[in-house]
């Protein structure tokens, strides 16, 4: 099983390109090595009223990842074990 990576901002430019030109999820995604679900969840995700526009993705994506919740490593039982044992 391949891991997951995050799209680029040139891969979504590649995608707003073939996209534009009229190229189907599959060849799109076959042409970066990406799976076609992939493909088609990024242009679900980011499709606006003007259509897939990369610049549009790309910072949709960053505002969605700042929005995420981020596991907390600092919780209260290892505060209360470094108040104990600083």
């Amino acid at each position: 099983m391949q891991k997951y990576t995050q799209l680029t901002y040139e891969q979504r430019y590649h995608i707003y390109l073939l996209n534009k030109q009229g190229y189907n999820q599959t060849f799109i995604a076959k042409s970066m090595g990406r799976n076609k679900s992939t493909i088609s969840r990024e242009l679900s995700r980011n499709t606006g009223k003007r259509g897939y526009r990369h610049k549009q993705a790309n910072r949709l994506a960053d505002e969605r990842h700042q929005k995420k919740n981020k596991a907390i490593k600092l919780t209260d039982s290892v505060k209360n074990y470094i108040e104990t044992f600083a």
